[in-house]
């Protein structure tokens, strides 16, 4: 089970009234030597993005994690045998945002070279990414992954 700075996997997927009692943003991380600067102001956004989409932010909790960390939450929680960058589970009640996002600091690593962009820039699009899909958006067709980038490229944009 990961530790502060880690997760909730385990715990979280059975009792979830605690996630409905705060109005807080927690980062964690788990099997991952991983250091995250700025948490403030990653959570000042998150909370000024979910306001400007008509949610109430409620809580959230982010955790970083290796590739095989979160293949592992893919496989056992969605059945499904690939790497992906991020895995967000919802557990918002009609506009009262709340639900645990896990992302992979290897695959955004990647993504991020692969596409010629500082680390930095690649992981605030993936926790906006992560941030969307607990504000309704989707991603399964062409024109819902079009609609999210577009989104997303609006939120980075508020970034200050």
């Amino acid at each position: 089970m990961p530790t502060k700075d880690t997760s909730l996997r385990g715990s979280a997927s059975g009792d979830r009234s605690n996630l409905s009692q705060s109005t807080s943003i927690c980062f964690f991380k788990a099997d991952i030597a991983f250091r995250f600067q700025g948490k403030s102001k990653i959570s000042n956004w998150i909370k000024k993005v979910v306001k400007r989409e008509g949610g109430n932010f409620v809580s959230l909790n982010v955790v970083f994690c290796s590739d095989d960390y979160l293949l592992n939450i893919n496989r056992d929680y969605l059945k499904h045998d690939y790497l992906t960058d991020i895995i967000t589970f919802d557990y918002s009640e009609a506009k009262k945002i709340s639900g645990e996002i896990y992302i992979s600091i290897d695959r955004v690593r990647d993504n991020a070279n692969g596409l010629k962009l500082p680390f930095e820039i690649e992981l605030r699009r993936v926790i906006i990414h992560g941030v969307l899909h607990l504000l309704g958006y989707k991603d399964k067709t062409a024109s819902q992954k079009k609609a999210i980038r577009k989104k997303e490229d609006e939120c980075l944009s508020l970034f200050k």
